[in-house]
């Protein structure tokens, strides 16, 4: 396992600990261990997805790359929920970009030898 992918894994548990604070305030009592625990499942996945890919050359690169796979990510949830959690969904976006950037500052570029 490479740093990257560690750390991808570490930010993607963390912030799916965000994503259940925000979707049980915004849906109180509503919601299941179930579903709680899809969304924690899916953040800790995008982690996963993100942290395998190399290092982007920029920042922008990363950006672009974040917003991508986030999306890509948070549809699989997104669309079981019969397209009506679009703010978990774009929760998931913004999530995408926090991961890449975050390893993309703190984790140095390796060089090919």
């Amino acid at each position: 396992m490479t740093k990257r992918l560690i750390y991808g894994l570490i930010l993607g548990a963390l912030l799916s600990i965000v994503c259940i604070i925000g979707a049980g305030l915004r849906m109180p009592g509503e919601l299941s261990f179930l579903y709680l625990f899809s969304f924690w499942f899916n953040r800790l996945l995008m982690g996963l997805v993100i942290g395998l890919f190399a290092k982007p050359k920029s920042i922008t690169t990363a950006i672009f790359r974040g917003i991508l796979l986030g999306a890509f990510v948070s549809f699989a949830f997104y669309s079981s929920t019969d397209f009506l959690d679009f703010t978990g969904f774009m929760a998931g976006v913004v999530y995408g970009i926090i991961i890449e950037t975050v390893l993309f500052y703190t984790l140095p570029m390796k060089s090919i030898k």
